[in-house]
């Protein structure tokens, strides 16, 4: 398979039960690892979701049974060439973080495997996270010259300043789902991803079966304070594109790539 192929690998569906459960699903067979197209569809669906009427809870999930989502996809990453590309490359993650914070709907995450940059910023992002004990979660940005810029508010927002600097400066360390539980990241944790469904699936129906409105009023309050973010999140986007056609960076990612 060529890497060009590789990156326009991927898709997003959304199946919506009797219930009134919304299923999002992403895909793309390299760890799930995010091109453009793919986060500005799941961006697209999450919006639009948001807006039906007919949907009550939806649940985020990726295919897989290993890894929930390794970040973006790293063979855009080292094809940026200018400042333009970088914001934009870098805001794919942004506007799905603000497409789920924007949401009037619950949505409860599904966290399979492991998690690394972006998906550690849609972990936060949704409002009920289960994992299983294989979802281990890194931040590798400052690994390869850049930082954690876009999902950091996102992520700081749910485990702490603290916890965040933990996963930002030890960029290379995995940080197991018992720790990821402990700060606030993971609701809670299971052995495998059949006993997850179920605590899902209950958890779903219960809030299928609420009040809408209350539900509604309840995410504002959960996300008070946070109503900058279009602007915060495109203004980090912009901080990462600068870094990431600096020779240190570049430097670092082919050193990277050797690996």
């Amino acid at each position: 398979m060529s890497t060009e192929n590789a990156i326009e690998q991927g898709d997003v569906s959304i199946v919506i039960n009797e219930n009134g459960i919304a299923t999002i699903e992403f895909y793309q067979p390299l760890s799930n690892s995010l091109p453009g197209k793919v986060l500005a569809k799941l961006a697209d669906t999450i919006t639009k979701a948001g807006n039906n009427d007919d949907i009550k809870v939806i649940l985020l999930k990726s295919s897989g049974e290993r890894a929930f989502c390794a970040g973006a996809s790293f063979d855009e990453l080292i094809a940026i060439d200018n400042l333009e590309i970088g914001k934009v490359f870098f805001s794919g993650f942004a506007n799905v973080i603000n497409a789920a914070r924007k949401c009037p709907k619950l949505i409860i995450g599904r966290v399979q495997g492991k998690a690394v940059g972006g998906g550690v910023g849609m972990a936060s992002a949704v409002d009920y996270c289960f994992a299983t004990k294989h979802a281990a979660v890194k931040l590798s940005e400052l690994a390869v010259g850049i930082g954690p810029f876009v999902v950091g508010p996102a992520v700081e927002r749910k485990v702490g300043t603290s916890a965040m600097s933990q996963l930002a400066i030890n960029a290379t360390e995995w940080y197991s789902a018992d720790w990821a539980r402990e700060k606030g990241l993971y609701t809670d944790i299971y052995d495998n991803a059949e006993e997850m469904d179920k605590a899902i699936n209950t958890l779903s129906n219960k809030l299928a079966n609420s009040n809408p409105e209350a539900m509604r009023l309840l995410k504002q309050v959960f996300w008070e304070g946070t109503e900058n973010w279009d602007e915060l999140l495109s203004e980090r986007a912009a901080m990462s594109g600068k870094l990431v056609l600096s020779d240190f960076t570049k430097n670092a990612i082919n050193a990277f790539k050797k690996k």
